[in-house]
């Protein structure tokens, strides 16, 4: 099986798993505490029923005007600043639901609006992402020169420490303002920060939500603006670290095995001897004489073995060689070098001519006693 295959099949499962052991531990932890929550609001309700003297459609009809009445508490919501806000909601896909178009034109609008704008949020956040993630690791590397280390190389776990420590950070800092500004504990603004910016947005803890904060107070407001859209920027910087490059192995894995296949048709095709009607005859002529050695040598320095004669001669000439021809053809094309020139024996084990030799080739043991006459009458096909 594949790899990509078996990668894809590990990640459903994990997911199942992951959904199966969440679903478990959100059961034992809030089940209970529902169960008892519940409890105590139906005996309020049938308190205030008591006690005003309320029938049950009664008491509908106020609780269907104090939930229509929940979004108004903060103001006006659909002025400028509130529409900003809005707007950041949809394109971020946080959608807290604190407020939601009412009309059929805003609800049309709001949807072409969503379909452009997340695909454009989410390619700018994580090209953002991609050049803070360069800048960092430029400013990383200058700085280990700096001190002087002996591998001033930045690796993927300094990357992943900086950006989990950037995180933290973003989340600590928005979590001490909004804790100031709202009145929320720390641990409650923290988990607003984590909620909003992770683009969960769950709408019970919502900022700029009390007192008329969208009209009152314009530097709050900027701040919220600024912080969600930063934050959201270093989450995007984070994610594009680690988590992308994980999205994208089984696209490198086809592009390598695409590469692979096409390697081996290649050899495949070059292997594939030539085919022949007649036997070649060595001695026939000069020509057929020329091919004959050609062929050969071609095999032996297939197997990227040249002696030090033929390398400095095509360094003299400048022979550029084509992928398919070996040394000893692209000099006898030039008519530099003449087949009785090459190929006589020697003691030195090489095949080439003694007077234009250097060095020793490095082809097999084998072929060191290889005769003119030998490669006249028989190809090898293996060394």
């Amino acid at each position: 099986m594949k790899r990509q295959n078996v990668r894809t099949l590990a990640l459903i499962i994990c997911t199942l798993s992951y959904l199966l052991i969440g679903a478990g531990v959100f059961d034992a932890l809030e089940s209970k505490q529902e169960k008892s929550h519940k409890g105590k609001l139906d005996y309020r309700k049938f308190q205030l029923m008591y006690k005003y003297n309320l029938t049950r459609f009664d008491f509908d009809q106020i609780e269907r005007v104090v939930l229509f009445l929940k979004p108004h508490k903060a103001g006006v919501q659909w002025k400028f600043a509130g529409s900003f806000y809005f707007a950041i909601t949809v394109i971020t896909t946080i959608g807290y639901g604190h407020a939601a178009p009412s009309t059929d034109a805003g609800k049309a609008f709001c949807m072409g609006y969503a379909l452009l704008g997340i695909p454009l949020t989410l390619v700018m956040f994580q090209s953002l992402g991609e050049r803070i993630n360069t800048f960092v690791r430029f400013l990383l590397h200058k700085a280990k020169k700096c001190i002087g280390l002996r591998r001033p190389e930045v690796s993927m776990a300094n990357m992943v420490f900086i950006g989990f420590f950037s995180c933290i950070s973003t989340l600590c800092l928005g979590a001490a303002a909004f804790s100031h500004y709202e009145g929320w504990s720390f641990f409650h603004a923290f988990y607003y920060c984590f909620i909003t910016l992770t683009t969960i947005g769950f709408g019970d803890y919502v900022a700029l939500q009390k007192d008329n904060t969208l009209q009152n107070d314009p530097h709050y407001v900027a701040f919220s603006f600024v912080y969600i859209l930063m934050g959201l920027t270093v989450i995007g910087a984070f994610l594009n670290l680690v988590v992308l490059r994980f999205m994208t192995m089984n696209t490198e894995d086809e592009r390598r095995d695409a590469e692979q296949r096409s390697l081996l048709s290649k050899d495949k095709h070059k292997a594939l001897p030539p085919r022949r009607t007649d036997p070649p005859t060595p001695f026939a002529g000069g020509q057929d004489k020329r091919r004959g050695l050609k062929s050969v040598y071609a095999e032996v320095l297939h197997f990227q073995t040249v002696c030090s004669c033929l390398w400095y001669r095509s360094r003299e000439k400048m022979v550029i060689l084509p992928q398919d021809l070996s040394f000893t053809d692209a000099l006898m094309e030039q008519g530099d070098v003449s087949p009785h020139h090459f190929f006589e024996s020697s003691p030195s084990g090489c095949v080439c001519n003694p007077h234009r030799c250097s060095a020793i080739s490095t082809v097999s043991a084998d072929l060191r006693n290889i005769s003119p006459f030998k490669l006249f009458s028989k190809r090898r096909s293996s060394v």
